[in-house]
């Protein structure tokens, strides 16, 4: 009798502890996060709110820093530009992203192993090199593929001109991520059930039919993901067109994209209070966008 209530006496403490041994194990994390996340975004909300003058020093100026980011036209040019650039480079990435894991799952190709590694490896590639890079094949006067056009005559590809600029960015963002979302359909592809794909060969069912019926469905999960981690990382566009912008000065401004203009309102034009005010805007409109997308697809997929 003594051991029974001694037990259920315990009982109550071992309930509070749970919850406390919880906290104690996420604080490091919640502590971590406050301190490099949340306090510098406050702080920036806060800074946003003021503006430096040569005459009274900085002053509470409210929201007009934000009515100006609303009106501003080279912030909306740079946004428009990204739009474009998003619509033109991500479809080409996710499909071709489908088409390696498709043909990587059905175990049909060959050193698969290697071939996954190969699309993996410009991932891996820092986003510097990757477009210092791309800039020598671009090159007008030393790159191969100048090279390849003067052994036969013809003018060599302006891909750092006006026309062709957006594409070439956008090539280059293909080349470093495409393996990148490439992994993350291959393992929602592995986490299919096999009864599916049992159940459709018993039905008669090939390669193609399997695939179109059975494995794209189940990757639309994954789709949203890849789609959503694009849409975010479209809007902030930087390094790329930050490096090419010494090979192209014509070409690329300070406001050619909204995060290169925000890098310059603050490290050029000393307007800090400006840019943190347009880099919420920039939040604003990636939020806005992340959320229709959800909004739309959810939608589609109810009725």
């Amino acid at each position: 009798m003594t051991t029974t209530s001694n037990a259920a006496q315990a009982k109550p403490v071992t309930g509070r502890r749970r919850p406390l041994a919880g906290y104690l194990f996420v604080a490091p994390f919640m502590l971590v996060f406050a301190a490099m996340f949340v306090v510098p975004l406050l702080y920036a909300a806060y800074f946003s709110l003021f503006r430096e003058q040569l005459v009274g020093g900085t002053i509470f100026v409210g929201f007009e820093n934000y009515a100006r980011a609303f009106g501003d036209a080279e912030l909306w040019s740079g946004v428009a530009r990204v739009g474009m650039f998003f619509l033109l480079q991500v479809p080409l990435m996710l499909v071709a992203a489908l088409v390696f894991a498709l043909v990587l799952d059905t175990g049909l190709a060959r050193l698969s192993r290697v071939a996954r590694l190969g699309i993996f490896v410009p991932y891996a590639v820092p986003g510097v090199i990757a477009t210092l890079m791309w800039g020598f094949l671009y090159g007008p006067d030393f790159g191969p593929f100048a090279q390849i056009a003067d052994m036969f005559g013809t003018a060599a590809p302006d891909f750092l001109g006006p026309n062709l600029m957006l594409g070439s960015l956008a090539n280059i963002v293909f080349w470093e991520f495409t393996g990148y979302n490439m992994v993350i359909l291959f393992a929602a592809l592995r986490a299919v059930p096999t009864e599916l794909y049992e159940a459709a060969s018993v039905d008669g069912a090939g390669q193609w039919r399997t695939a179109w019926s059975i494995k794209i469905p189940s990757l639309r999960p994954a789709l949203m993901v890849c789609l959503i981690f694009s849409i975010i990382g479209a809007f902030q566009l930087f390094n790329e067109p930050n490096l090419m912008a010494s090979l192209a000065p014509t070409v690329i401004d300070s406001a050619y994209t909204p995060n290169l203009y925000a890098y310059n309102l603050a490290f050029v034009g000393q307007e800090y209070n400006y840019a943190a005010a347009v880099s919420f805007v920039l939040g604003l409109v990636i939020l806005t966008g992340s959320y229709a997308f959800m909004f739309v697809t959810n939608r589609r997929s109810r009725s």
